[in-house]
């Protein structure tokens, strides 16, 4: 039996460490809570503490590491192959066996072997994910809580692999859809250089020796880039104060509520936050209810896995309407931010006792409209960028062309 070193508060607040012989972590945290002492730490024994090179030791020095931080593709990957494997009949300390020992990526590799070593220590699955990879947030570590307490793992993985797939693809797609653009805009900066500090200078002193003045946007532009040249620190440390400043300020409780309210009003991307939120909304009422679970104990999980504050505040009012015997489309109307039509399809789920299949239809329809937003996503903000370049564009060859005909135009007055 492994030995367990462990440091821990006792009754009068000291601070005290020990050990104890027992099968895994879970029996030693049992133990200490029938001593009335507060665990702060509790790990295997190492060899020489024991005594002897025996399995504790070993476990102790092959353990997969904590805390691997995994991408979106390796978080597709690890889901969507545990999905498989729960579907094939297999049992999920089994499933996170298989992944360990069959996984070449290595931090899909660490990741299961840690969330095996928690399941097999007595805890649950959502709390060990928190505990192996902080790549795992709040969202899916609660629909994987909603998944066991309804016995539809499975399902609700396979969702999280729709949801992980379309974040990544939007993220794809916005990156391609903004590289041509990005790339002009470079070559548009690299022009406004050489222009001010090569072409502008040689014009002027032509000018100059023709006696004339210098075309309005020539001179607005030559003394912009002077301004930009000589004061450019003072720019630069106005942006990195102010970026601070808002990053403190949404850390803040009603900075995040605030911003978290703010993100779904923006044009373009806000349409885009919004409807994913009710596309997983619904996707995830719609399991849950079709598993069994009762509806106030599904708007419960839902309520914890949103991180958005702002739609958090939201859905606790329904829940506490609900809890009070409030019909739940009525308790959505009060909120007055979910759609018309969506609580309408609510409405009807209730009345005919099929509220799980009228969840369904509408992740259907919000997939599709998602599906919209982003396609019209990745086709405006290329076009806005381009028509930005433009403008710059077409101002640097205004001044050119005015500042060169203003010379030439000297010199044969001359």
């Amino acid at each position: 039996m492994p030995s367990f070193t462990y440091t821990a508060i006792d009754r009068s607040g000291n601070q005290v460490s020990g050990q104890c012989l027992v099968r895994n972590k879970a029996e030693a945290y049992r133990e200490l809570e029938s001593k009335a002492l507060t665990p702060i730490l509790v790990n295997i024994a190492a060899e020489g503490a024991i005594g002897s090179k025996g399995k504790g030791g070993a476990k102790a020095q092959g353990a997969p590491a904590r805390n691997v931080r995994m991408k979106r593709q390796e978080m597709v990957l690890f889901t969507e192959e545990l999905a498989d494997l729960l579907d094939a009949g297999m049992n999920l300390e089994r499933a996170l066996k298989i992944l360990n020992d069959r996984q070449t990526n290595p931090h899909i590799k660490s990741v299961a072997g840690c969330l095996r070593e928690e399941i097999r220590e007595g805890a649950r699955f959502s709390k060990a994910l928190s505990l192996a990879s902080p790549s795992f947030d709040e969202l899916y570590c609660s629909l994987v809580s909603a998944g066991e307490a309804s016995g539809s793992l499975p399902e609700i993985l396979r969702r999280l692999v729709v949801n992980l797939k379309q974040l990544y693809d939007l993220q794809r797609r916005t990156i391609g859809a903004l590289i041509y653009p990005i790339v002009v805009l470079l070559a548009c900066v690299v022009l406004l250089f050489v222009f001010s500090t090569v072409l502008m200078p040689s014009l002027s002193q032509m000018i100059q020796k023709t006696g004339q003045e210098l075309p309005f946007m020539t001179d607005l532009l030559i003394k912009f880039t002077d301004f930009m040249g000589k004061w450019w620190w003072l720019l630069l440390a106005i942006i990195v104060t102010v970026s601070v400043s808002f990053r403190i300020f949404i850390s803040t409780p009603s900075g995040r509520l605030w911003w978290d309210g703010y993100k779904m009003k923006i044009p373009a991307f806000g349409p885009v936050i919004l409807g994913r939120f009710f596309a997983q909304f619904c996707h995830t009422m719609s399991n849950l209810v079709n598993n069994g679970v009762p509806l106030l104990n599904s708007l419960r999980l839902v309520t914890r896995g949103t991180p958005n504050r702002f739609v958090r505040n939201h859905l606790e009012a329904v829940v506490l309407d609900v809890g009070e015997g409030t019909s739940l489309a009525r308790a959505m109307d009060k909120t007055k931010s979910f759609p018309e039509q969506l609580i309408d399809r609510v409405a009807i789920g209730e009345q005919t006792g099929e509220l799980g299949k009228a969840f369904a239809k509408a992740a259907a329809k919000y997939d599709e409209d998602l599906d919209v937003r982003i396609g019209r996503l990745t086709t405006v903000v290329p076009m806005v960028m381009l028509v930005f370049v433009a403008a710059i564009v077409g101002v640097v060859a205004y001044c050119m062309i005015t500042t060169i005909f203003g010379s030439m135009s000297g010199l044969r007055n001359r």
